[in-house]
């Protein structure tokens, strides 16, 4: 299995910022058959990076899309717009999707069965707050996450997917699980999704904590968000992937 290094830019990086980050990191990239390396920008972005990705083996892939094919729902994107502009990829449920614009596990579920129709390769996030940590709730609400977020889809389609560990206290905050808290909770999805597939782990990656990391069993690479935005820090945590 390939370790996969994906980087959630946010709402960082203007179609100038995109271009220059593109020419610094195809600088400096080295690619390795045992690495995938996807880049997740703004949506106005997305056409200028598949531009610049053109002859390189760097992956694209969208923070968000609606599941609906088309319709009256302002400000949303669908897949097959997702796709026309290079998208490979999309994250779907993302924490800060669930916590400021309503997402919810059954949303999550039928954003995830639009992405596989439309052939795109779902990033499916999860993760458990602070207070559901230290209330001994880890477990349960990643369980709860996944049954539902997951509901109805065939081992066929849950072959598709990448799983995102995403502890919510560790996102943005500069804290970071423990390489063993990362990995029990990797284990318990493993064990959940029952399939051999991509487990990725997100919250404060950076190029001196990521190499422990990767290296536990059931961790097959990271979502990157801050550190995705340095050419030269994202392209550490690539090497630390081999």
């Amino acid at each position: 299995m390939k370790t996969i290094i994906a980087g959630n830019w946010k709402m960082h990086m203007t179609n100038k910022d995109t271009s220059f980050f593109m020419i610094e990191l195809k600088k400096i990239v080295q690619y390795s058959e045992n690495t995938e390396i996807i880049l997740c920008p703004p949506f106005t972005a997305l056409q200028t990076i598949s531009k610049e990705a053109k002859g390189t083996k760097i992956k694209i892939g969208a923070q968000n899309m609606h599941y609906e094919k088309e319709g009256a729902f302002t400000g949303e994107v669908s897949a097959s717009m997702l796709t026309e502009l290079g998208c490979e990829y999309v994250i779907i449920g993302h924490s800060e999707r669930r916590q400021y614009f309503n997402e919810t596990d059954e949303t999550v579920n039928k954003k995830i069965k639009a992405a596989l129709k439309n052939n795109l390769k779902p990033i499916v996030c999860v993760g458990e707050t602070l207070e559901q940590r230290k209330a001994g709730k880890t477990k349960t609400i990643i369980t709860t996450q996944l049954k539902k977020g997951l509901e109805d889809l065939s081992r066929s389609q849950i072959s598709k997917l990448i799983i995102a560990y995403e502890p919510i206290w560790a996102i943005g905050t500069g804290m970071t699980a423990r390489p063993e808290q990362a990995e029990e909770v990797h284990s318990l999805v493993r064990k959940l999704v029952d399939c051999d597939i991509p487990l990725l782990y997100g919250g404060s990656v950076k190029p001196d904590n990521c190499k422990e990391l990767f290296s536990q069993p059931n961790i097959n690479g990271g979502l990157i968000g801050g550190a995705s935005l340095d050419p030269k820090k994202f392209n550490e945590i690539i090497k630390n992937a081999r």
